[in-house]
């Protein structure tokens, strides 16, 4: 297991026009889950190779967002988040990440540190490599013959379920959202772009179908007052090659007094499939 407190304090980097970015967050999250892999296997930089001696990269096959309260967090706010990892199977490793913001209280109760929570963040990644170079279609799970710390938190097992379910279409509701009463029509093509929304290993980076869902959401709506996230869920299926677009279907949408919820489909223009669903809830914010 590994154990980790990150401080912080909220400047430009880290905030959006609604609070603390999400985007950052996961980002931060990610990178700190990066770091843990590294230092469960004792090595002082995330280098890692699979048992055939093949590059092999973390990648996210699920994420889940919940307490988020991110609109509470301005300029100069110190803030923490407290991680733990562990290693579920011998590829797969699930995390937590719990944002807590200085001075809100002594968290009371809590096992991961004081001040209420402002956002939980869980991460269950798996190993993968290349089988052709630069080709992120021919990506397919490495082989690591390592011992689990135990057996696997619910938490880690219900998301692995899950991201399964959500691949095969086999959902019928999720974060309150009624798939079948709240059917969506709307379309919206992106072309990622190399300088953004693809990281160092060339893969088109998790966090940013978090971003294009939101930007797609933000090109088809524009509020008056935009909606603040309140959860968020991420199943990742596949992944995507420089100068191919995406598809995304928002196939399910609710709107109501409380805020908004919808299902996006992400799927690669160039054959349809199906790479990535995204359900997010946010509630209207508060002034």
């Amino acid at each position: 297991m590994f154990r980790a407190s990150t401080s912080y304090v909220a400047g430009m980097p880290n905030l959006s026009y609604t609070g603390l970015s999400e985007n950052w967050l996961l980002k931060a999250c990610g990178d700190l889950h990066w770091q843990g892999l590294a230092a469960l296997s004792g090595q002082a930089l995330p280098e890692f190779r699979d048992a055939q001696g093949n590059k092999a990269y973390a990648a996210f096959t699920a994420i889940r967002l919940r307490e988020a309260s991110l609109e509470g967090l301005g300029e100069n706010d110190g803030f923490s988040v407290n991680t733990q990892l562990m290693r579920v199977a011998g590829a797969r490793h699930f995390s937590t990440h719990a944002l807590r913001r200085d001075g809100d209280g002594d968290g009371e109760g809590d096992s991961d540190g004081p001040g209420a929570r402002r956002a939980e963040v869980s991460m269950v990644s798996t190993f993968i490599r290349r089988e052709r170079e630069r080709d992120n279609r021919s990506v397919v799970r490495a082989a690591f013959n390592l011992p689990a710390d135990g057996p696997p938190p619910a938490a880690a097992a219900e998301m692995g379920a899950l991201a399964k379910r959500f691949r095969a279409g086999d959902w019928s509701c999720h974060l309150g959202l009624e798939r079948a009463r709240h059917v969506g029509s709307h379309m919206a093509e992106y072309l990622p772009c190399p300088y953004a929304d693809f990281n160092g290993a060339d893969l088109l980076y998790f966090a940013n179908f978090q971003a294009i869902v939101d930007r797609a959401e933000w090109q088809w709506q524009r509020f008056d007052e935009p909606p603040v996230i309140a959860g968020r869920d991420l199943f990742f299926h596949g992944n995507v090659n420089l100068g191919e677009a995406l598809e995304l279907s928002f196939s399910a949408v609710e709107f109501g007094q409380d805020g908004l919820a919808h299902w996006c489909e992400v799927r690669r223009g160039s054959d349809g499939e199906k790479i990535a669903d995204v359900v997010t809830r946010k509630r209207w914010r508060v002034r």
